[in-house]
């Protein structure tokens, strides 16, 4: 790769400067004048541009290494961006099970990247007080992509849920025209056959299904689920929750909105929480969910069901077709395994998927760069464009992928994804970089089902036809109320988190759930809420 680091660039990746930053509200007063800031940008950039940088320039980027596709520097999807857009990206590459730790360890020492892609909606909000990265909002003229999205999905309700006290936004999100959602539960539909059993379409249906599993298999457990980093049980516990109207392992807010009384209600004391617990403990005190799955590895995981120890394991389209099936064909060749659309449960048929995603954080510092606007005009063709996003999703026409005269696109015949061409010799994320998490990022519904399978469309096509969840009004806290909050959002949190555990386990049994939720009222949790509420109340009356 090149190493052309203009001065934006190079300061960024020198890092470690003794500079104070200034709070981002002073900085996006500090001047609106960019006349300084274009060099290498694009006098006219619109919708549908084609971006190209002036002259050749370079950016940094914190890259999440998936240890699927690990990173290699000689993948297309490098040399043909260059191509395109006349950019060198600069990969800081941190490995993903530590992307998180070590995102903020950089942005703390003051050598993060200029571009911080990989982040979940609110972990920017850690970094705003101290002005370390930059009020997006306030440059969104010079992305006239992701505005015109913006606008014509109608995703302003979306898009307020990321906005501070100031009224601004810190982070850029992938933006869906549709709620996306992906997790849900694989079963072996083989022994469903042998137990004369339909595919369950309910979590009640799910308890009588791993009942009859481990009739059958007494010294199984049934359901033995990975992806417990860095949450216990974080996977499972984000789709049982949904289901049950809560957001609980991986999508825990401390605040749920209910709609009929118009306030928040802090989730881990909801009566929707009891239930999730209640439903789950109920599975693990009869022997049908593996204890472990809230602690063991996902190749642990994936093991016992490749050994035919388990019968169902939480499951996205990739893990289906790219872990679970090839384990099972080396280990049990007959075996059967299908992922199930998302069991219905309390909340009813909904599809609990937001329309953002993660997104992209930008370095304060880049401001300060001759490149910056040509830097956000980069950003806002790669993650906004139609062009951009089938570029990171499919890679190059005639190379990874064909086009026919109706414009559907057709993985080359030597390139496999998701198990489309399992005989192919290539693979379109290890060895060319396409499709890659931290550079693919929403899309229209074209777009974002362009690559699923038959069996992935037909999942889709039962959640799409379900009432998406509404969207919860924005509650954002002053840098005072934040700092205030952040005291007390850990501790709520930590004690959420364990004692989900042993309730679930069984270690602390479910009649002490009013002792539990007086504990979380001794660590401000009724405080918490009265902050949230009058945030909100704020933001409602300031914003008409």
């Amino acid at each position: 790769m090149h190493h052309r680091m203009r001065r934006g660039a190079a300061i960024a990746a020198a890092g470690l400067l003794a500079l104070s930053l200034v709070a981002c509200s002073e900085e996006s007063q500090e001047s609106t004048d960019l006349s300084g800031n274009r060099v290498g940008a694009m006098a006219d950039y619109g919708v549908g541009d084609q971006f190209t940088a002036t002259e050749p320039l370079d950016f940094s980027v914190l890259y999440n290494n998936h240890t699927f596709y690990p990173l290699r520097s000689d993948w297309l999807l490098w040399s043909e961006l260059t191509k395109r857009t006349n950019v060198t990206l600069e990969p800081v590459a941190v490995p993903l099970s530590d992307y998180e730790q070590k995102r903020s360890l950089l942005i703390g020492a003051g050598d993060a990247p200029l571009i911080i892609p990989k982040t979940y909606h609110p972990q920017e909000n850690a970094y705003i007080a101290s002005g370390a990265i930059l009020p997006v909002s306030d440059y969104l003229d010079l992305m006239p992509n992701l505005k015109d999205k913006i606008e014509k999905w109608n995703l302003g309700p979306e898009i307020d849920q990321l906005r501070q006290t100031d009224g601004k936004f810190y982070l850029l999100p992938g933006v869906h025209e549709k709620p996306w959602h992906e997790y849900s539960i694989a079963v072996r539909t083989d022994v469903l056959d042998e137990l004369d059993l339909e595919i369950p379409k309910t979590w009640d249906e799910v308890y009588t299904v791993l009942k009859a599993m481990k009739a059958r298999y007494p010294q199984s457990y049934p359901y033995s689920d990975r992806w417990s980093k860095p949450t216990p049980g974080g996977s499972m516990l984000s789709i049982v929750g949904s289901s049950f109207g809560t957001r609980a392992g991986w999508t825990f807010q401390h605040a749920t909105w209910v709609p009929g009384e118009e306030k928040f209600v802090y989730t881990g004391a909801s009566e929707q929480y009891r239930q999730m617990l209640t439903y789950l403990n109920k599975l693990v005190a009869e022997g049908l969910l593996d204890p472990e799955s809230f602690t063991q590895t996902d190749d642990q995981a994936r093991q016992k069901l490749a050994n035919g120890k388990s019968f169902v394991i939480g499951s996205n389209a990739q893990s289906l077709v790219n872990e679970y099936r090839p384990d099972l064909a080396k280990t049990l060749p007959e075996a059967k395994l299908t992922k199930i659309p998302l069991p219905v449960g309390p909340a009813g048929e909904i599809n609990p998927a937001s329309r953002l995603e993660n997104g992209v954080m930008i370095n304060s510092k880049a401001r300060d760069s001759e490149n910056f606007v040509a830097m956000m005009q980069f950003v806002d063709w790669l993650y906004y464009s139609d062009a951009g996003q089938e570029f990171a999703k499919w890679g190059v026409e005639g190379t990874t992928f064909t086009r026919d005269a109706t414009g559907k696109r057709t993985l080359a015949s030597d390139v496999d994804m998701v198990g489309l061409n399992p005989k192919a010799g290539r693979h379109l994320q290890k060895d060319f970089g396409f499709h890659n998490g931290v550079f693919t990022y929403g899309g229209n519904l074209e777009l974002v089902q362009s690559l699923f399978s038959a069996e992935e469309m037909e999942f889709q096509r039962v959640m799409n036809a379900r009432r998406p969840v509404e969207v919860a009004p924005p509650y954002p806290f002053t840098d005072e109320e934040r700092e205030q909050v952040s005291l007390w959002e850990t501790p709520l949190k930590d004690h959420v988190t364990q004692n989900t555990l042993r309730f679930i386990l069984g270690q602390r049994p479910l009649t002490e759930w009013d002792a539990y939720v007086a504990e979380l009222r001794s660590k401000n949790m009724d405080a918490y809420l009265e902050l949230v509420n009058s945030s909100y109340d704020r933001f409602r009356k300031a914003n008409g």
